[in-house]
């Protein structure tokens, strides 16, 4: 044989070598390309299958007595609350922020549309307005001083968080308005509480609120110009700014819109406990964060879809009811609840690892 034959032969084995190998990779990566590229492009669709598949696990187990209309709507009853503090906190996130401070927004509203109502006898709707822009105000100061101070978005609501506490029981006095005093002279403060019929079904006012509110933003974040900026400066902020979107601008109305959210989950709480209390909602914050997390939306911010932060909450909820029904000790619940987080970061990683 010659040495050319001998040289072309050898050239063509590996050749073939590289092609199986190769054609291996492609299999493998075709799968797990295919699984990522979903993921990445349905970023909800992991916490939907998980809530599926926690309604069908505790309807198996408990029969009719999980899936009867009044189960349902208790669900999402319980964790209405949740749901709206969990938007504004997706927002937050999706800029590659966080925003600590969420439930001590939503408390400090709340106070303020009830004692603008009960000490100094302003009328319930403007007490409300006052309420909801106190809300907007905060999240403004923290827009601020994300944007043109540059402080890491956690120190700045940690921060605020604490002042916000603080001046709540100042201002309060630690003084809850109790419910009977609302009904009585202040009904419309618990307008959010309002319960109505659909096919043996009961919802109330503030559930409708927390999905329609899902609704919008979903909506606004996938179809307009702001919504793609709050992801690109969420991706990559100097990025963003190179192509023309405004970093301050978008960063202020995020920061202001959740403010706002808050609020209006303040007054959500109202309707929701019946009284104003300045101790109520201490867990909001954790409780928003773990929905977000769990709904799949990426910490390191421009990924994400707000509907995953629905189905987060509603996970909880799922889990905290069925376990009670089963008559499970509640530390179950926390145990689940935290596997399911460090499972849905390592997910995110992963995609975010094929992606790259």
């Amino acid at each position: 044989m010659s040495e050319a034959n001998q040289e072309a032969r050898e050239y063509d084995t590996a050749a073939g070598h590289v092609e199986s190998v190769a054609e291996f990779e492609d299999t493998r990566g075709g799968v797990l390309g295919k699984l990522q590229h979903l993921l990445h492009v349905n970023p909800s669709l992991v916490p939907l299958i998980v809530l599926v598949g926690a309604i069908v696990i505790f309807g198996l187990l408990l029969g009719s007595k999980f899936f009867s209309p009044f189960a349902m709507t208790l669900i999402l009853q319980q964790v209405q609350i949740v749901g709206i503090v969990a938007a504004a906190q997706s927002l937050v996130i999706l800029t590659a922020g966080i925003d600590l401070s969420v439930g001590a927004i939503m408390v400090f509203s709340s106070v303020i549309m009830g004692q603008f109502t009960f000490r100094y006898g302003i009328p319930v709707p403007v007490a409300v307005l006052c309420g909801l822009a106190v809300g907007t105000g905060i999240g403004a100061i923290n827009g601020w001083l994300v944007s043109r101070v540059k402080l890491p978005p956690f120190i700045v609501t940690l921060g605020m968080w604490q002042i916000i506490l603080a001046t709540n029981f100042l201002y309060s006095a630690n003084e809850t308005i109790r419910s009977q005093d609302i009904e009585a002279n202040a009904s419309f403060l618990q307008f959010f509480g309002t319960k109505f019929s659909v096919g043996g079904a009961t919802f109330t006012v503030g559930v409708m609120f927390m999905l329609i509110l899902i609704a919008v933003l979903a909506y606004s974040l996938k179809h307009t110009a702001w919504g793609r900026h709050v992801y690109a400066v969420g991706d990559d902020p100097e990025a963003a700014e190179l192509s023309g979107v405004n970093v301050h601008r978008t960063l202020m109305s995020v920061y202001m819109l959740s403010g706002l959210i808050c609020a209006f989950a303040g007054w959500a709480l109202i309707g929701r406990i019946g009284s104003v209390s300045p101790t109520s909602g201490q867990l909001a914050n954790i409780e928003s964060i773990t929905a977000v997390v769990i709904g799949g939306i990426s910490l390191f911010g421009g990924r994400g879809s707000i509907l995953g932060s629905l189905f987060g909450a509603l996970i909880v909820g799922v889990f905290t009811l069925g376990l009670r029904l089963l008559g499970a000790d509640a530390q179950w619940t926390f145990l689940l609840i935290g596997l399911l987080i460090i499972a849905a970061v390592a997910v995110d990683q992963w995609i975010r690892k094929v992606s790259g």
